[in-house]
């Protein structure tokens, strides 16, 4: 149960210690951490209602840790994913320089205008 005495406390303390946000994110991370204090200190005083004391229960078990490491492996599996697409792009412009190249040495390239053929006769 939240009581107007624990608000005015969390409102009080978070008026001392925190300056105002300089982005959304930043607001929701300072309403975020109101919260957790919030929660805590009911929890100490036992006050606590059932919803918070569940949640904070959920967030303890095995399950919870399990499904947060296995978002970190997804986390990791996409990046490896985003980086190998990048290598990929990069080797195919690798592999048409070389192309490219190896057109120029066998003679079959489509010759520039400005290119000038090599002389066979060497002047000594």
């Amino acid at each position: 149960m939240v009581t107007k005495r624990t608000l005015s406390i969390a409102k009080e303390e978070s008026t001392k210690r925190s300056r105002p946000a300089l982005s959304p994110e930043a607001r929701e991370n300072q309403l975020i951490s109101l919260a957790v204090d919030l929660a805590e200190r009911q929890i100490r005083e036992g006050t606590a209602s059932s919803q918070v004391i569940t949640h904070f229960l959920k967030l303890g078990s095995t399950r919870e840790k399990l499904e947060q490491e296995k978002l970190i492996k997804d986390q990791e599996l996409m990046d490896a994913k985003k980086e190998s697409l990048t290598s990929s792009k990069s080797i195919e412009v690798l592999y048409k320089q070389a192309i490219e190249a190896m057109k120029t040495y066998t003679g079959t390239r489509e010759e520039d205008n400005n290119y000038v053929e090599p002389q066979d006769e060497f002047i000594y």
